[in-house]
């Protein structure tokens, strides 16, 4: 549920449909900034950027229910990809919006200079936990980019969360801000319920955002929702690229169908490397 204190900033915003969200900046090439974000600092951020953002609003909503499920190889392809910052790496994955019941097969490709290119396909929403109706799909967008998986995929994770997004004005810009994270693997769940994930997405340039967020001494973070959500739950797997984003933010987000055996190989993981 989201919290009050960013209902009533969110609130406070003008409003933009989503026709017009997407006719100004669907940006499906482009650069992302990400943050992690306190949630006591999202009600003076959206207080200063009021004057320059419009919230989506679809029939009175600002919030909206997301589920992703992210798909692999048996061998992590995607995930090793990223965790060894291959230059051309890959994400499959279904996104399905629970409050319209909307559903997407989605491909994300990571290119040269940090370019993100992503690829999507209607879906039916009782297919989301599979990738089989819509294998020629990421076949052909994986084949365009040179990208071969090397095996089936199959879903690996599931996140959950609250998304917003702003359009910000004068730019073909948008931010997201995504809170109530959480991921599971079978039974293993986390929690990340203190922290919103924050992004900008835009064609190359910082937006006004990300220089709001640089003058509260945020910076970028090192977070993937697939990734980094995989390494904090599955602790034997590398974790380089994102070993200071789970130090600083999910040690004490202890996930639940084992904590204390997953934390504690987390924490020695991360002693061996000091």
């Amino acid at each position: 549920m989201i919290t009050l204190p960013i209902a009533s900033s969110l609130a406070d915003l003008a409003v933009v449909g989503l026709a017009e969200l997407i006719d100004q900046a669907a940006l499906q090439t482009r650069v992302d900034r990400k943050y992690l974000v306190p949630l006591a600092e999202l009600p003076p951020l959206l207080s200063r950027a009021a004057p320059y953002a419009r919230v989506l609003d679809i029939d009175g909503e600002r919030s909206f229910r997301y589920e992703s499920v992210y798909f692999d190889t048996p061998e992590l392809v995607s995930y090793h990809s990223a965790a060894y910052r291959r230059r051309r790496r890959f994400k499959v994955r279904t996104r399905t919006y629970l409050d319209s019941g909307q559903c997407w097969l989605e491909v994300k490709i990571n290119g040269a200079r940090g370019n993100i290119t992503k690829h999507r396909l209607p879906y039916r929403p009782q297919d989301r936990a599979t990738v089989r109706p819509g294998g020629d799909f990421v076949d052909e967008a994986l084949l365009r980019e040179s990208i071969s998986p090397g095996g089936d995929l199959h879903p690996v994770l599931v996140t959950s969360y609250r998304r917003s997004t702003l359009l910000l004005a004068g730019a073909a810009s948008r931010v997201t801000i995504d809170t109530g994270l959480s991921w599971h693997v079978g039974v293993r769940m986390l929690h990340l319920p203190d922290f919103a994930v924050v992004e900008t997405k835009t064609r190359a340039a910082a937006s006004l955002v990300d220089r709001m967020l640089w003058h509260r001494g945020l910076r970028p973070a090192r977070i993937s929702k697939y990734a980094t959500g995989l390494a904090a739950l599955r602790p034997e797997l590398p974790d380089t690229p994102w070993r200071r984003t789970l130090r600083r933010h999910f040690c004490g987000a202890a996930p639940s169908g084992g904590p204390e055996l997953l934390m504690t190989r987390r924490l020695e993981q991360e002693a061996s490397c000091v």
